[in-house]
């Protein structure tokens, strides 16, 4: 588990685990990172070309689009989403205004079989949810929103991570609907800003969610050294 110097996180300190604290805290954050932040995505993105391109000939149809179909998937799978993990493990560092390499995030490939583990049994478990009902689907995935910053920062094995994620979000799964609904609007402003305002509206929403992670790991240490004496 990644260490956190609590001295030089003041503003964390003060947060309240609510959707307006962690996006007002996020978007300052964004401009002390912003320049680590931007290459991490850029890279994320150029690993992700090869989906897109797969995509494409998926549109040729026959045994090619099945290949194409099938390849993508597992590219996904095995490369892409468990870069993701790496990415958001990234983001939590900047969440915690700890200096950021772009080694980061590639973190994820020090527990890389849970990470793949733990995306499937999370794409499982919500589109389970899905499938019953859209409600149950959504109440799901906010339960399981801390799955890749615990198989990454703190290198918990798939079944633990999940398990600690709902433990962790009792109280607050809320407020990471409520940043996820908010991340909608944000998207659609950074759109109309054009590439810009896209990158940034990725970073605000990024961070937004690892300051939530954030926050409710420093509350919950707190309340265990209050308990202890």
């Amino acid at each position: 588990m990644t260490n956190v110097n609590e001295s030089t996180l003041p503003d964390t300190l003060r947060l309240l685990p609510d959707a307006t604290s962690c996006y007002s805290y996020a978007w300052k954050q964004i401009w002390k990172k912003f320049l680590e932040l931007f290459l991490i995505l850029v890279i994320y993105f150029l690993i992700a070309i090869p989906t897109g391109i797969l995509s494409v000939i998926e549109e040729a149809g026959g045994f090619i689009a099945l290949y194409a179909v099938i390849m993508s998937i597992l590219y996904m799978l095995i490369i892409l989403n468990p870069v993701d993990y790496g990415v958001s493990f990234a983001f939590l560092k900047a969440a915690r205004n700890e200096d950021i390499k772009i080694q980061d995030m590639f973190e994820v490939f020090q527990n890389y079989l849970n990470a793949v583990l733990a995306n499937v049994l999370t794409g499982i478990i919500i589109g389970f949810g899905i499938l019953c009902c859209i409600v149950p689907g959504i109440i799901l995935a906010c339960k399981l929103a801390f799955v890749p910053y615990l198989v990454v920062d703190r290198k918990l094995d798939a079944i633990e991570a999940i398990k600690e994620s709902w433990r962790m979000t009792d109280g607050h799964a809320t407020t990471v609907f409520l940043i996820g609904f908010l991340a909608i609007f944000i998207v659609i402003a950074g759109l109309i800003c054009c590439f810009v305002g896209v990158i940034v509206s990725i970073m605000l929403i990024e961070l937004a969610f690892a300051t939530l992670y954030h926050v409710v790991s420093i509350q919950e240490q707190e309340n265990r050294t209050a308990q202890n004496g």
